[in-house]
């Protein structure tokens, strides 16, 4: 085989004819590596979380980042969509699910016990503590939105069961609902602070001997 030579008789070196060297193109694992963006965002935060921070665990290049997601903030969109259905959609299956707002609180507490605590992942509930020391306005108000839409989901279903006769007229249905969500804002924290999932399944049961109840349903 003769060696490939340049236009003044110089020997050109094999391999390097084709393309940039060493530049990693767009046929990396985009789920792989969009799961380990989600892994680094639910362990250290939106804020504390950076370009480089990301490019590092998901193996890629900025460019390359840039070109499959966007910017950080448009990655930590997808990876909130993302945690939502892989590992957040407890709550919604739970009302879905169950016949009563109690069955649904009580499911969706004791299915947060052992979400928040799971191994293999960062402990806790993404969408409560990602915005933490966050000087984004914007993702502040995206994760809040998400709260708030879960609380008042809550709240629907009660204010449907009190209507149906199913909790007591005199049943307060936002205060019930707000009492859900600081149940479950607060077991993320303390899953964040160690607290096992006996422990929580523990908070989950006093929790639920608060509810009211009537002579003819238990929930």
């Amino acid at each position: 085989m003769h060696p490939m030579v340049n236009e003044d008789g110089t020997a050109r070196a094999e391999g390097k004819t084709r393309g940039r060297p060493r530049g990693r193109p767009r046929s990396f694992d985009r789920e792989t590596a969009l799961e380990k963006a989600l892994l680094a965002f639910w362990e250290h935060g939106y804020e504390a979380t950076s370009v480089s921070d990301l490019t590092r665990v998901m193996d890629i290049g900025a460019p390359s980042l840039y070109a499959a997601f966007g910017d950080k903030r448009s990655l930590f969109d997808e990876v909130v969509r993302v945690y939502g259905t892989r590992y957040g959609a407890f709550t919604d299956r739970a009302l879905a699910e169950e016949p009563t707002a109690r069955a649904a609180v009580e499911r969706t507490l004791r299915e947060a016990a052992v979400a928040y605590t799971e191994p293999g992942h960062p402990h806790g509930c993404l969408v409560v503590h990602a915005a933490a020391n966050c000087s984004n306005p914007e993702v502040e108000q995206s994760l809040r939105d998400r709260r708030n839409a879960n609380i008042a989901a809550f709240e629907s279903r009660i204010r449907a069961d009190v209507a149906a006769g199913v909790l007591p007229p005199s049943t307060d249905a936002a205060a019930l609902a707000r009492h859900t969500g600081a149940m479950i804002q607060g077991m993320s924290q303390q899953a964040r602070d160690g607290a096992s999932r006996e422990e929580l399944e523990a908070v989950a049961e006093i929790a639920m001997s608060i509810w009211p109840r009537t002579g003819t349903h238990t929930g």
